[in-house]
């Protein structure tokens, strides 16, 4: 059995056999957003999970929503 891959013809051909591998915007942005909320959720890790919090892994979401839209908007400003 022999196998060979043409990808010509192919609408996105350089993504799939090309030097360069496309990433979109929110790929970007999720990967600053998870670094953004590495740092914010090893600051804050104590008090969230110290009672005063109702729902930690809530807050915990809800900071990971907030550090990629910032995220995002680094990424759209710079």
């Amino acid at each position: 059995m022999k196998f060979t891959f043409n990808a010509t013809g192919l609408p996105l051909q350089d993504l799939i056999v090309g030097a360069s591998v496309y990433f979109p915007p929110i790929f970007k942005a999720v990967m600053l957003g998870l670094i953004i909320w590495l740092v914010t959720h090893r600051l804050l890790r104590d008090w969230m999970y110290s009672g005063e919090i109702w729902h930690p892994m809530l807050m915990d979401l809800s900071l990971f929503v907030l550090a990629v839209c910032l995220g995002l908007v680094v990424l759209t400003v710079w």
